[in-house]
């Protein structure tokens, strides 16, 4: 398949600037993610891959092809659209075959591909159905037989999944991925959904206000958030985040909380902001009898082995996930603690995760 390059990609509409200047490279057979709110610039990232859109400045390399100013139709590359994008009037199999017939290939090869393709999708029995009458599953499988059969460089998708219930997008994200492996394709997809973006993508690019804030493994994204932002999109529930004010004494990694010290993976040798944040994952708080923050339960939902607490604090509203052996019922008062290791202290100026031993930052 496709290595795609993104070099100083920056794309301007008049005084708004929608995608920052963005460096990024997508490697051969990955499944990579662009993930982020609304409005964040990764549709316009994509739809410039795609070549739907030209950017103001930078380059887009596929297989170390500089593509930036061709027409989409020359770059080799499948988009799969969220509204799916297939012709009502024609049924499945003409769907499917409308590609290839647009590229001349001979009638043979094309019934040889549509086999292939609606045998992997599991939609054999579909190829003489009419687009109109199908389900949006099917629609959707349809949409990415149509991608597939062509045999691209590499995929693009635009939120492909975003009308179907749920239900049927967690099983579609497992379908979607079983592809991807079966295919060994390049795949570029878009989301705002975290919980796809982290069971589908080998990488994630985080984007926010048209930058990427941070790219790498689910993992990685998930254990090592380098911004605020980035640690509290990512995660169900999200990261909480506790105000704190550090040591006077440089590179010190002790924080005080309600006058008891605490201390974190962290020295800090950043700006010496009056006031930081520590964020801590939900599953990496705890109840406690002990020293702890003291707060009021006032939310529990069942999650069966587990269930997620809303406690109500003097530095605000937390999530912690316990086990629902717990016994904590609302209204009830209660201590929160942590685990000090597990906790990233930010800066509460740049927003920054603050370097440390354990978490490196480019």
């Amino acid at each position: 398949m496709s290595e795609i390059k993104l070099e100083n990609l920056e794309k301007s509409f008049d005084d708004f600037v929608a995608v920052e200047k963005s460096d990024l490279t997508i490697q051969d057979n990955e499944f990579f993610v662009l993930l982020g709110p609304s409005g964040c610039g990764k549709t316009t990232t994509l739809r410039m891959i795609a070549g739907l859109e030209l950017p103001t400045s930078g380059k887009i390399l596929l297989d170390n092809e500089d593509v930036t100013f061709l027409r989409a139709s020359q770059r080799d590359i499948a988009f799969v659209f969220q509204l799916f994008a297939l012709y009502p009037h024609m049924n499945v199999k003409k769907n499917l075959a409308f590609p290839l017939k647009m590229q001349g290939f001979k009638k043979s090869e094309i019934n040889k591909r549509i086999e292939e393709v609606s045998e992997l999708l599991r939609i054999q029995h579909l190829l003489n159905s009419k687009v109109s009458s199908l389900s949006g599953g099917d629609r959707q499988r349809v949409a990415l037989g149509r991608a597939i059969v062509r045999r691209p460089k590499a995929f693009l998708m635009d939120e492909p999944l975003g009308t179907l219930d749920a239900e049927f997008r967690e099983l579609m994200c497992l379908e979607l991925r079983k592809l991807h492996n079966d295919i060994k394709a390049t795949t570029v997809y878009v989301t705002h959904d975290q919980l796809e973006a982290m069971s589908m993508g080998d990488r994630i690019a985080v984007m926010n206000k048209g930058k990427i804030i941070q790219f790498g493994t689910p993992k990685d994204i998930y254990l090592k958030p380098k911004t605020k932002f980035v640690g509290s999109f990512i995660g169900s529930p999200a990261m909480n985040f506790i105000p704190i004010h550090h040591s006077i004494e440089k590179n010190q990694n002790k924080i005080v909380i309600n006058g008891e010290n605490y201390d974190v993976p962290q020295s800090f040798g950043g700006t010496n902001s009056s006031i930081n944040y520590l964020g801590i994952r939900p599953e990496k708080m705890f109840l406690t009898d002990k020293k702890g923050i003291p707060g009021v339960v006032f939310g529990s939902e069942y999650l069966g082995a587990r269930k997620i607490l809303t406690i109500k604090s003097e530095f605000g509203d937390f999530k912690v996930r316990v086990s629902n052996q717990v016994n904590a019922q609302i209204g009830s008062n209660v201590k929160i603690n942590f685990e000090p290791k597990s906790a990233i202290v930010f800066d509460g100026t740049t927003d920054k995760a603050i370097e440390s031993r354990y978490i490196k930052l480019n």
